[in-house]
């Protein structure tokens, strides 16, 4: 027992250390460069300093950008929630010989770069794109509405992204509930509303806490998707932190920015676990 367990530790060290290195070595050294200055024409000015922190919290227009990207990244897991939900339970309880081309038609999306499906949303909210088309040929509106460079575009577009992530997290996990158990319930004289509150959605948790956790620390860096979808005047924390880099050279302030979007991802996340821990220990 204790050999195989060596033999198990001896395997997974060399990988173990690749991960931490390649991981905690840049942000070691991306926090590092946080707590420097920036002089304009100087690039960056060795310092201890948490200055670009408390510009950060102490400027509501950045504060905005943090808030408009957590609500975003929020409504974003809702709606892939709501909608993942009952397409993961149909795969799960499918016995249809196209189960399995089911499963690649939503896992399919993944092989096609965000920028690339940015871009089509782009053509079909345009002016003249599919969405207009069809609310003029319906007669529901009398000229083509706004919808490109809005945050509506940007939550429709990281939706459609992130959901797939969200029905393979939860149809895994429904997969490995009986079904016997659902067969009891409705048995007992339970509605399908009752059936599942109280017994699908608990033995679900722990996919939809994955599902849940995946999709907003998604939402919360996305890049492309606001980039293209909300245009330059619509910021989130991804594509600020990549304009304090690459077009403001402020790395410091954008070392800073990077670690508060991280620090905030991971606090809620943490925050939102244990309170649906605890919401189901009381349940």
């Amino acid at each position: 027992m204790q050999a195989g367990s060596l033999r198990a530790g001896a395997l997974v060290t060399p990988a173990s250390l690749f991960v931490a290195a390649a991981l905690l070595l840049p942000l070691g050294l991306l926090f590092r460069y946080s707590l420097n200055a920036f002089v304009p024409g100087q690039f960056m000015v060795e310092a201890l300093t948490p200055a670009n922190y408390i510009k950060f919290f102490t400027d509501p227009f950045y504060l905005a950008v943090l808030w408009r990207t957590v609500r975003i990244a929020a409504l974003v897991t809702l709606i892939c929630l709501l909608l993942g939900f009952p397409l993961a339970y149909v795969l799960a309880r499918t016995q249809s010989r196209a189960k399995s081309l089911l499963i690649i038609a939503v896992v399919l999306p993944l092989f096609v770069g965000n920028a690339v499906r940015a871009a089509g949303w782009m053509v079909a909210f345009g002016a003249k794109g599919a969405v207009n088309a069809a609310l003029l040929g319906l007669g529901l509106v009398a000229r083509p509405i706004d919808i490109m460079f809005t945050e509506t575009a940007v939550v429709v577009g990281i939706t459609a992204v992130n959901l797939p992530f969200m029905v393979l997290s939860l149809q895994s996990v429904i997969e490995g509930i009986d079904r016997s158990v659902e067969e009891a319930a409705f048995n007992m004289g339970a509605s399908p509303a009752a059936m599942l509150r109280h017994v699908l959605l608990p033995l679900a948790m722990p996919g939809i806490l994955a599902g849940c956790i995946l999709t907003f620390i998604l939402g919360m860096n996305a890049y492309a998707t606001p980039v293209l979808l909300g245009g330059p005047r619509f910021q989130t924390m991804g594509p600020l932190v990549y304009g304090q880099f690459i077009e403001q050279n402020n790395w410091p302030f954008g070392g800073a920015i990077a670690f508060i979007l991280m620090g905030a991802t991971l606090l809620l996340t943490t925050l939102s676990h244990i309170l649906v821990q605890q919401r189901m220990r009381r349940g």
